[in-house]
């Protein structure tokens, strides 16, 4: 397995993680079997919304003595109503089902997450009500280590990771998602099918999202990766052939600040399949061919997917494109963190020969030779 760094919160992740929700209703002979797995791959962190009293038992069960050795995303305001799951912004209500959450989870959460901040009425009502406040006083007491929040709405999610509050933020990512036009409702595509016609370019806020939180420090893990599994299948993919779980995988750990990609697997033998992720070479994680099969929308912009090296002045492109990206966002005010981290780099884009070898393999028409020689001006 490899681990990566998770913002500042001076944890680290597994970049393969396992988002609980299909264990729900599950025997727990079979709960157990597939955290077993989990576990014993390098897996160590877990993602449990589900408010349901049965499954958080059983996963705690299934954890049993590890749970020292692993991470939990547990969510504040995610809530049992009438059997259903629901959104509750009332206190009373949100405190008793985390607590419980805190008792069954042996009396701590890793990461205790905002729930749903998807509309502006989301956020009013958890970051100017008492709700963000619990969170903290949860932190102060170290019934949470760290606060982070949910989202599938990048507008809103850049408004929450705005409040410098959150150190880590669970986020729908896929190479489908990020080219859905802005103010457009992914929810309809997981639920009917991806509208090919309409995925014509990358979606700014997303593309901004992500470097903000590479900016701040905000760690990322990632929620429907495979689109509901709708990228892997041949009849409902928006592009020319089906996506492999392994590009699906490899395109949400290429986006900058992600961390951990956290499929929903529900059997050993998902888990297995999984992580074979890690055995493949570039060939078989690359994602490029596929994307580029949407209609000229994708041209300009790098996807770090480093099609363009080797380059002969053994320049890291893809790693200078991103900083590069990220000071771009607020050029009077880049951070010092990703200016050392340009500066670390062993090749600089200073030491660009404007040989063009990278841009001849660049799927997307990135203008690599002038973003080097912005890079140096910015960062060097």
């Amino acid at each position: 397995m490899i681990y990566r760094e998770i913002g500042n919160t001076g944890k680290k992740a597994s970049i393969i993680g396992l988002g609980c929700e299909h264990l729900d209703c599950k025997p727990y002979d079979q709960v157990k079997s597939t955290i077993d797995a989990a576990i014993a791959n390098g897996i160590n962190i877990y993602d449990i919304f589900m408010p349901g009293k049965e499954v958080r038992e059983n996963l705690s069960k299934a954890f049993g003595s590890r749970r020292k050795d692993i991470m939990i995303q547990g969510h504040i305001g995610s809530s049992n109503a009438g059997q259903q799951y629901d959104i509750s912004r009332d206190m009373p209500t949100v405190r008793r089902f985390f607590e419980e959450h805190l008792r069954l989870c042996g009396g701590y959460i890793d990461f205790g997450m905002l729930f749903f901040i998807d509309s502006e009425d989301d956020y009013k009502n958890v970051f100017e009500t008492g709700i963000a406040d619990y969170a903290l006083k949860l932190k102060e007491k170290g019934d949470i280590l760290h606060i982070g929040f949910s989202s599938h709405n990048p507008v809103m999610a850049i408004k929450a990771v705005n409040t410098n509050l959150p150190e880590i933020m669970m986020f729908s990512i896929n190479p489908a998602f990020d080219i859905i036009p802005t103010g457009e409702s992914i929810f309809p595509h997981l639920e009917n099918g991806f509208n090919a016609d309409s995925l014509t370019a990358v979606e700014p806020k997303r593309a901004e999202l992500y470097r903000l939180c590479e900016q701040k420090k905000v760690g990322i893990t990632v929620m429907k990766a495979l689109g509901a599994g709708k990228l892997i299948s041949p009849e409902h993919t928006p592009f020319s052939k089906a996506l492999t779980v392994a590009q699906c995988i490899h395109y949400a750990l290429s986006r900058p600040a992600v961390v951990s990609v956290l499929p929903g697997c529900k059997t050993p033998e998902e888990i297995l399949d999984t992580v074979k992720y890690l055995e493949l070479d570039e060939a078989e994680r690359d994602y490029t061919g596929i994307l580029s099969s949407i209609r000229g929308g994708l041209q300009g912009n790098c996807l770090y997917c480093s099609h363009c090296q080797p380059c002969p002045s053994q320049i890291d492109i893809a790693a200078v494109n991103k900083y590069l990206d990220i000071a771009k966002l607020d050029t009077a005010n880049i951070p010092p963190s990703i200016r050392s981290h340009y500066q670390n780099l062993d090749h600089k884009g200073d030491e660009c020969t404007e040989c063009g070898s990278c841009e001849t393999r660049c799927p997307f028409g990135v203008t690599i030779i002038e973003n080097m020689k912005s890079a140096h001006k910015y960062l060097g």
